[in-house]
C-alpha cells in the first residue's frame, strides 16, 4: 500500500511538473505514467477515464489525478494522486510568483513557452492517435456509431461551436442507448 501511494505520488508529480500549456498537456504525461509506466490503467481503460473525468467540472489535470489515485489506492491514493498534482504549482507560485510576474514579458520567457509549445501539441497529437486507435477498433457493427459520433462531435465543435460538455452529455446518453 505504502508503495503504491509513493509511486502515485510520484507519477502525478512528475507529471504535473512538466504538464505546460494547461490541462490537456497534462494528459499524455499522465498516460505516460499511468498506463506505460505503471501499468494501472490499459489504454482503453485510460480513454475511459478522459471520458468520464471530462464529464465533471474542473481542471482535467486534477479529476484524472483523483480518479487514477482512487482506482489504484481507493481514497488515500486519490488525496495522495491529486495533492502530487497541485503541490508544484502552489510550491511554484509561492516561491517563483513574483520572478514570473516581473520576466512574464520577457523576451526569453517568451520564447521558451514558444519552444515547448510544438512539443505539448505534438504530445495531444500522439494521445489522441493513442484513444482514436481503441475507440475505433471494429468489434462489432455498432462500432461505425462511434465513428458517426466522432464525426458529429467534430463538426458540432468545428462549425457550430457547441460547448463540449454538451456533447460529452448527449455521446453518455447515446452511447448507454446504442452500446
Amino acid at each position: 500500500m505504502l508503495t503504491d501511494l509513493w509511486n502515485l505520488f510520484m507519477a502525478f508529480f512528475r507529471a504535473s511538473n512538466l504538464g505546460f500549456g494547461g490541462g490537456p498537456a497534462i494528459i499524455p504525461l499522465i498516460q505516460a505514467e499511468a498506463v506505460n509506466r505503471y501499468h494501472w490503467l490499459t489504454n482503453s481503460q485510460f480513454a475511459d477515464a478522459i471520458a468520464v473525468t471530462n464529464a465533471l467540472p474542473g481542471p482535467i489535470g486534477t479529476k484524472i489525478a483523483s480518479y487514477i489515485g482512487y482506482q489504484v489506492a481507493s481514497w488515500p491514493g486519490a488525496v495522495v494522486a491529486l495533492t502530487a498534482t497541485i503541490l508544484p504549482t502552489v510550491l511554484i507560485l509561492i516561491f517563483l510568483g513574483s520572478l514570473l510576474s516581473k520576466y512574464a514579458n520577457s523576451k526569453a520567457l517568451q520564447a521558451i513557452l514558444k519552444g515547448v509549445k510544438p512539443i505539448v501539441t505534438a504530445l495531444l497529437i500522439v494521445v489522441a492517435y493513442d484513444m482514436a486507435a481503441d475507440a475505433f477498433r471494429i468489434q462489432a457493427p455498432v462500432d461505425y456509431l462511434t465513428f458517426v459520433i466522432a464525426v458529429g462531435a467534430a463538426a458540432a465543435l468545428f462549425f457550430f461551436k457547441v460547448h463540449p460538455a454538451i456533447l460529452i452529455v448527449l455521446s453518455l446518453i447515446i452511447g448507454y442507448f446504442a452500446f
